[in-house]
């Protein structure tokens, strides 16, 4: 991890997160609601739902209005329909950008997110142009100064897939997607409280930007995170501190 923080770029990206609340139910009532119509509306017998609903109980979502998005869903309540769409392409340096949607107009969808990639210097690409650079997983970060032989130890036995030391002495969890919510817990339980903590699409090689270029990334992710249908923004960009 030389030349940058991994500790530093997650909290840089927990902090813009943290800016962005006004987005966050709705974002979630859409994933639930989608993730009910795809695979019931039983959490225990489906994945992404109990993902999701885990999800905005760590939010604070009242539970009548996660039981409202759940019963959309399964078609018990009326409710527009959305559909899933994924859009990649380029930021600046070469950085990949992988965006995910949930939709009820796809011709305003991808527009809104090439018109966004175009403006602030990127370039939008065909489907799989960068996808195959990402890793679906679950993520949880402890501080600098955590015992990685400790961590290691509670981890594996939880069922995480893997622990990995950074040079600026943070540790790095990495679970199966659906697992996440368990290997947390379970960490938890064995003392370990991760400072963030992520179901995302992990980069398997990161893009380092400086100076003006990394704020023009910045400025093209936030574009993107604005559009009302953008749902997730994954990058390969990190930022030197």
């Amino acid at each position: 991890m030389a030349g940058h923080s991994k500790w530093a770029n997650i909290q840089h990206r927990k902090g813009r997160q943290d800016a962005k609340r006004g987005k966050v139910f709705t974002k979630l009532i859409k994933e639930i609601t989608v993730a009910a119509r795809m695979g019931g509306g039983d959490p225990n017998f489906n994945p992404r739902l109990r993902l999701a609903v885990d999800n905005a109980k760590g939010e604070n979502m009242p539970g009548e209005n996660i039981d409202r998005a759940i019963k959309r869903g399964t078609g018990e309540l009326e409710g527009v329909s959305y559909e899933e769409a994924r859009y990649e392409g380029y930021g600046i340096g070469g950085a990949a950008v992988m965006v995910d949607c949930l939709t009820d107009n796809k011709t305003r969808t991808v527009a809104d997110v090439r018109h966004a990639f175009s403006k602030y210097g990127g370039n939008m690409g065909t489907d799989g142009c960068v996808a195959f650079q990402f890793k679906h997983c679950g993520q949880l970060l402890f501080a600098p100064g955590t015992s990685e032989d400790a961590l290691m130890e509670a981890a594996l036995e939880a069922g995480a897939e893997d622990v990995m030391s950074n040079e600026d002495g943070s540790v790095e969890v990495i679970t199966a997607p659906y697992e996440y919510t368990a290997v947390k817990a379970a960490l938890e339980k064995a003392g370990f409280k991760a400072e963030f903590g992520e179901v995302s699409m992990k980069a398997q090689n990161e893009t380092e930007l400086v100076g003006d270029d990394a704020l023009r990334m910045q400025k093209l992710l936030d574009a993107i995170e604005s559009l009302d249908d953008v749902q997730q923004v994954y990058t390969s960009a990190v930022f030197d501190e």
